[in-house]
């Protein structure tokens, strides 16, 4: 005979951090195929061209894959803080982008940067909070 125990999800202490993760993962992949379709409206609102539109949402579908692949790892913890840091980084990058005018933004090019990385933020807290609930 064999025994196959699983733990009920109501008593998971990973599911936060899982569940923020596949959000992250799912909701940057659709803004990413967002972007890739309509590159040429983006370019127009922010300032950038469809070239950088296309390479964005390209690098936005590739982080979608590649975070939710990783929620389903067994042991997530070190994912999550890592994921966590490059999100809290990607919040500083985006605030910096729009503080500095490294790049020639439109004024509706800056508040897709700003939100970005309100964006990134939220996710950096929501990650780090599921980290810390492993512990």
């Amino acid at each position: 005979m064999t025994a196959i125990v699983n733990r009920p999800l109501s008593d998971s202490t990973d599911s936060l951090l899982r569940f923020a993760m596949r959000l992250d993962a799912v909701l940057t992949g659709a803004l990413g195929l967002g972007i890739a379709m309509a590159a040429d409206p983006f370019a127009a609102l922010t300032g950038l061209t469809p070239a950088q539109g296309y390479v964005i949402g390209a690098a936005f579908v590739l982080y979608g894959l590649a975070v939710y692949s990783l929620a389903a790892m067994p042991r997530i913890r070190r994912v999550g803080t890592v994921l966590a840091a490059f999100n809290g980084v990607g919040t500083i990058g985006f605030v910096g982008i729009a503080a500095t005018g490294v790049l020639a933004l439109t004024s509706g090019g800056e508040a897709v940067v700003l939100a970005c990385g309100a964006y990134t933020a939220i996710f950096a807290v929501l990650q780090y909070l599921g980290v810390r609930r492993l512990a």
